[in-house]
C-alpha cells in the first residue's frame, strides 16, 4: 500500500511541476506583450480625436467669414448714421455761421456810421447837475435797449451801470453812441468768430465720420463679396480650326 502510494507521488509531481511552468512561461510571455505593445487611453478612430476633414475646415472658414461679414455690415450701418448726425451738426454750425456774419455785418456798419464822429467837436452843453443826470439816464436807457435787443449782454449791461470798462455818465449822448456801437460790434465779431471755430470743428467732424463710413462700406462689400462662391472660368474648346492671327511686322521702308 505504502509502495503503491509513493511510486504515485513520483509519477505525478513532475507532470504537474512541468504544467506549472508551461503556465508560467505563458503568463511572462504575455506580461511581456502588453509591456512593448501598450494600449493607448482612446482608440485611434475615437471621432474627438480625429483630424477634420476638408469639408469641415471649409466649413468653419465659411462660418468666420459670414460672422465677420456681418459684424462689418453693422459696423458700417452704424458709421453711416454717424456719418449723417455729423453732416447735419455741420450744416448747422454753418447756418449759425451765417447768422453771426450777418450780426456781425450789421453792427459794424452801425459803427462806421459814427466813424466821422471824433473828428466833429463835442456840443457844448451846460455842466450842470440836471445835464449829467439827463446823460446818465441817456445812457442807462440806450444800454438797457440794446441788451432787451441781445446786442448787450449782462456783464457788459452791469459794466455800464457799475461805470466800469470806460463807461462813464457823464460823456456826451454822442460819445455814448459811438462807445455803444463800438462794443455791440466788437462782441458781434467775438460770436462770428467763435461760431467760425464751431464751424470748422464740425466740418473736420464731418469729414472723419465720412471717411470711416466710406472704408466700412468698402470693407463690407468686400467681406459680402468673399461668401459668394465664385464660378470658374469656361474653357474655351480648341479646334483645328482656331488658328491665331498672324500679327504683320513693322519694318523699314526701302531707301529707292
Amino acid at each position: 500500500m505504502q509502495t503503491a502510494v509513493l511510486y504515485q507521488f513520483v509519477t505525478e509531481v513532475p507532470q504537474a511541476a512541468a504544467i506549472w511552468s508551461t503556465l508560467f512561461l505563458l503568463a511572462l510571455g504575455v506580461l511581456a506583450l502588453l509591456v512593448a505593445r501598450p494600449e493607448r487611453d482612446t482608440p485611434p478612430d475615437d471621432p474627438r480625436t480625429a483630424a477634420p476633414t476638408a469639408r469641415e475646415v471649409a466649413a468653419a472658414e465659411a462660418a468666420d467669414l459670414r460672422r465677420y461679414a456681418e459684424e462689418v455690415a453693422v459696423a458700417a450701418t452704424g458709421a453711416a448714421r454717424t456719418a449723417q448726425r455729423r453732416r447735419a451738426d455741420w450744416l448747422t454750425a454753418q447756418a449759425e455761421l451765417e447768422r453771426a456774419w450777418d450780426a456781425y455785418d450789421e453792427a459794424d456798419a452801425a459803427a462806421r456810421r459814427f466813424a466821422g464822429a471824433e473828428t466833429l467837436p463835442t456840443p457844448q452843453t451846460p455842466h450842470t447837475p440836471a445835464e449829467y443826470a439827463a446823460r446818465e439816464r441817456y445812457l442807462h436807457r440806450a444800454a438797457m435797449t440794446a441788451y432787451w435787443r441781445g446786442d448787450l449782454s449782462m456783464a457788459q449791461l452791469g459794466d455800464v451801470f457799475a461805470q466800469r470798462r470806460g463807461w462813464d455818465p457823464r460823456r456826451h449822448p454822442v460819445e455814448q453812441e459811438v462807445l455803444l456801437s463800438r462794443t455791440i460790434r466788437d462782441a458781434r465779431l467775438a460770436d462770428y468768430q467763435a461760431a467760425a471755430s464751431r464751424e470748422r470743428a464740425a466740418w473736420r467732424d464731418a469729414e472723419l465720420a465720412a471717411d470711416s463710413a466710406r472704408a466700412l462700406a468698402t470693407e463690407s462689400c468686400a467681406a459680402a463679396a468673399r461668401l459668394r462662391p465664385h464660378p470658374l472660368p469656361a474653357r474655351r474648346a480648341v479646334t483645328g480650326a482656331f488658328r491665331p492671327a498672324v500679327v504683320a511686322r513693322w519694318r523699314p521702308a526701302r531707301a529707292s
